[in-house]
């Protein structure tokens, strides 16, 4: 494998360079890091950190669904994307 694949093949699939991509990755890492360690909190003293784990999983879904949507040419309304209940 050559190094266009291992570091710019998949960033320049969904428009983005390296240093976007990995800014973004990133990003939704550590995002998940803090949303996963409230959640444990959560489960030990459920009266804490009541919707931050599924307020990170729908931010960052609806960030990666908009972007992608973006990039494609469409426009999606923030927020309306993949809910049943919008």
């Amino acid at each position: 494998m050559d190094l266009y694949h291992l570091f710019a093949e998949h960033p320049h699939s969904i428009g983005e360079t390296y240093l976007q991509h990995q800014r973004q990755a990133f990003t939704f890492g550590w995002t998940m890091i803090c949303a996963g360690v409230a959640c444990i909190v959560h489960g030990m003293v459920p009266a804490l950190f009541r919707s931050t784990g599924s307020r990170a999983i729908t931010r960052l879904y609806d960030r990666m669904v908009l972007h992608r949507a973006w990039h494609r040419g469409g426009f999606v309304a923030p927020g309306a994307v993949g809910r049943a209940d919008r």
